[in-house]
């Protein structure tokens, strides 16, 4: 029976050396992969460049890789709520590319499907279309885009089973799901590991194809980015 599950974040994230592309999974706080990127800020490697809808807060999910200086490189389609995120953007410490985040959930998409680019319609007539192909299509212009490349792609999901196969819980799924199969190792972190056959089939949202390795994380803190309580009379 096949089985991709490894026994710790450890094993999961062997073969991470410095300079490499990884796509990290989640939005906002929601559905990061928490203890892989605890792993990379022990390993210690650097000169990354992070595909990632943003970068989480200042002291928390990719921002503990940024605190570090391990990333040189962000591919995002959102600054956000992080401090230093901005700062090292703006200071030139950190190169930055912004994209509409449509196209980059695309890029994630057309990565784990391999297709090798695709034309959109997002950014033409801004700067996101400097050095583009451009094409028309019933008359209305298109930029091409192409298809990620990385070596690793970290996810989290709700459940998974030992072959890979994976559930994810509400907004959770977001870029987790397209990232996965997107790179050439993906790594899955659940909260919940079960043996295989234990999942409904008609729940599964991403078939353990696409994912190499998997391991049942620890310590999930969920923060919530910006809370917001309703005033009483």
């Amino acid at each position: 029976m096949i089985t991709k599950r490894v026994n710790s974040v450890a094993d999961a994230l062997s073969g991470v050396t410095s300079g490499m592309t990884l796509m990290l999974g989640g939005f906002g706080l929601c559905g990061i992969p928490e203890n892989a990127i605890a792993e990379l800020v022990r390993l210690n490697v650097n000169q990354l460049t992070c595909i990632s809808n943003n970068a989480g807060v200042d002291d928390f999910g990719l921002g503990l890789l940024l605190q570090k200086k391990q990333i040189d490189k962000m591919i995002s389609s959102y600054v956000g709520e992080n401090a230093e995120f901005e700062r090292q953007m703006l200071s030139g410490e950190l190169a930055v590319e912004l994209i509409p985040q449509g196209t980059l959930a695309e890029r994630c998409r057309a990565a784990q499907m391999g297709i090798p680019a695709f034309y959109t319609p997002a950014g033409y007539g801004t700067e996101v279309a400097d050095g583009k192909e451009s094409r028309d299509f019933n008359g209305k212009p298109h930029l091409l885009e192409h298809a990620f490349k990385a070596d690793f792609s970290f996810i989290k999901a709700w459940k998974g089973d030992e072959a890979g196969n994976l559930i994810f819980k509400g907004t959770a799924r977001n870029f987790n799901a397209p990232m996965a199969g997107a790179a050439r190792i993906c790594v899955a972190e659940v909260e919940e590991l079960v043996p295989v056959g234990t999942l409904d089939p008609n729940t599964v949202h991403v078939p353990g194809i696409f994912v190499q390795r998997i391991f049942q994380g620890e310590q999930y803190e969920k923060r919530i980015e910006q809370r917001t309580l309703s005033q009483r009379a």
